[in-house]
Parts: C-alpha cells; sequence; structure tokens
C-alpha cells in the first residue's frame, strides 16, 4: 500500500485514514488546529499542521511518491481557491505525488431544473460556493496537464453518517422548506464516499469527474423527515417559499434556488462502486446503531 496524505483531514478524512491504518498503511493527515492534531493522535494518524490561509515554509508538505487525497474547502469568500494554490505550489518535481483524488461538489453544475444530470452536464455554478469549486477543478487539471500526474475529481452532494445528522436541528424543531415547495437534492452516505475516493486512487480515469451520490434524490423536507422518524424524534415544522426569508438561515435558503438529480451510472460501472447504502433508510439506520 502506498504512503497516503489526506490535506484536509476532518470529518471524511479521519474516517478514511482510521480505514487505511486498519489495513496497515502509512497514512498523513494535514489539519490546521490544535484540535485536529489531538484527534489524528488519538486515532494513530501522523500530523501535519499547518494553516492554508497563510504562506506555507518550503518543503512544507511532504508529497513525493503519496496517494493525495485534496478534502479542504477553499475558502468562504472570493472567487479562487488560494489554498489549493498553496498546495499546488509545493508539489513540485521531486515531490510530486503518485495521484491526487480532489472532493468537489456537486454545485459546479449549478441548476438543471430537477433533470437528471450526468457528468456531461456542463458546469454552470449559480453561488459563489459552486464557482470557488470550479476554479479549484481548472486549476487541478491545469498543474495535472504540466505534470502529467493523474487528477480524478469526486462531485459529492450533501454529505450525512455517523454524528453528521441534523439532530439536534430537528430536536429545537426549527423550520424547514415545505415539500411541494422544495427542489430535488441528492446525498451520498460517508462510507460510500469513502469507497468512491478509494476507488478513484486505485482506478479512476486520469482527468474524469465522477457524480457521487447515491442514485436516489429527494427534498431537503423528506430527508429531515425521514432522519426524525427514524431517531424517533417529531418531524420539523414547515414553511412555504414566501416564508423562508423571514424564517429559514441563509444556509437553508442556499438549497432553495437549484434543483438537480445526480446520476451515478459513472460510479457504479466504470468506478465499480458497489453502493453500501443507496437507500435513506438503511443508511440513516446504520448511522444511528454507530452513534448509540
Amino acid at each position: 500500500m502506498n504512503p497516503v496524505l489526506i490535506v484536509g483531514c476532518g470529518y471524511v478524512g479521519q474516517r478514511l485514514a482510521r480505514q487505511l491504518r486498519a489495513e496497515g498503511g502509512a497514512v498523513t493527515g494535514l489539519v490546521r488546529s490544535d484540535a485536529g492534531v489531538a484527534g489524528l493522535r488519538e486515532a494513530d494518524i501522523a500530523p501535519l499542521q499547518l494553516d492554508l490561509d497563510q504562506p506555507l515554509p518550503a518543503d512544507a508538505i511532504p508529497a513525493a511518491g503519496r496517494d493525495l487525497y485534496y478534502f479542504a474547502p477553499p475558502p468562504p469568500e472570493g472567487d479562487g481557491d488560494p489554498r489549493l494554490a498553496r498546495v499546488l505550489e509545493q508539489l513540485r518535481p521531486g515531490n510530486l505525488p503518485r495521484r491526487i483524488v480532489y472532493i468537489s461538489t456537486s454545485g459546479v453544475y449549478g441548476d438543471s431544473g430537477g433533470d437528471w444530470i450526468d457528468e456531461s452536464f456542463p458546469p454552470n455554478p449559480g453561488t459563489p460556493r459552486g464557482r470557488r469549486r470550479l476554479a479549484a477543478e481548472q486549476a487541478l487539471q491545469a498543474w495535472s496537464e504540466q505534470t502529467g500526474i493523474a487528477v480524478v475529481i469526486l462531485r459529492v452532494p450533501g454529505i450525512y453518517g455517523p454524528g453528521k445528522l441534523p439532530l439536534e436541528r430537528i430536536r429545537q424543531g426549527l423550520p424547514i422548506l415545505r415539500e411541494e415547495d422544495c427542489p430535488y437534492t441528492n446525498r451520498i452516505q460517508v462510507d460510500d464516499l469513502i469507497a468512491a475516493c478509494r476507488a478513484a486512487m486505485e482506478r479512476g480515469e486520469p482527468g474524469a469527474a465522477y457524480n457521487v451520490a447515491d442514485g436516489h434524490p429527494s427534498t431537503m423536507a423528506d430527508y429531515f423527515a425521514r432522519i426524525a422518524r427514524a431517531a424517533g424524534l417529531p418531524p420539523p415544522p414547515t414553511v412555504t417559499r414566501e416564508e423562508a426569508p423571514e424564517k429559514l438561515s441563509r444556509g437553508m435558503q442556499a438549497f432553495m434556488n437549484e434543483s438537480k438529480r445526480l446520476d451515478n451510472r459513472r460510479l457504479r460501472e466504470e468506478l465499480g462502486v458497489e453502493l453500501k447504502y443507496p437507500e435513506l433508510e438503511a443508511g440513516l439506520a446504520a448511522c444511528l446503531q454507530e452513534m448509540q
């Protein structure tokens, strides 16, 4: 097994790292905070503490020959991704990784009016976050062309998993948009995302992008209602689209303006990923069981 570097070793990265360590792999996780370092050490993962919002020292990132998973998000403001640019500046001849797998977002597609879309759908991000992610994808593709190192992009929607469910929000009785006003949204269970990451590292087509979704899109209202039911909680109250600007957070409102259904055939047929949780009920049951 090749040594692994995970840039942005948070929720998904630590779960991947633990899996690789259990198989005897050598894993380094790049994090920013002291708490992140402590979490990695507790899991027997070698920590590398750097702030990607600051200039990096020369040779700060040891990447030579490693499988590099890049999970760090862009900054919350701006048009590009200076964090990624700082990392790529370190990846020069003599310090080139074997391959990079990058977690992007399905937000790069923008709105398809609820239509099913595959990876041939032209990116047209409608949010600043989506535009930053598309800029990062393009920067990685340009770097790959210059270096000859393969990059594989995973376009990922909402991630759910143990400890990453909106249970507290539901307990607080915070409202969500009513079913008839909701656009389509997509999701993936964290362990299926990790399986996709590993498959992309092993056999993803260089330069390719893959939709990573469970293939069963629904609405945010349906998602919250099913989580509440699985956890034995009352369903959250709902509001109309007209009421939303006053009663929903900006984060929740961001889901109102884009509707799409992600086709995951390339994930299943080309990458050969057999989803463990294609249905939400099974994924939620596994999450709640692990959390107990």
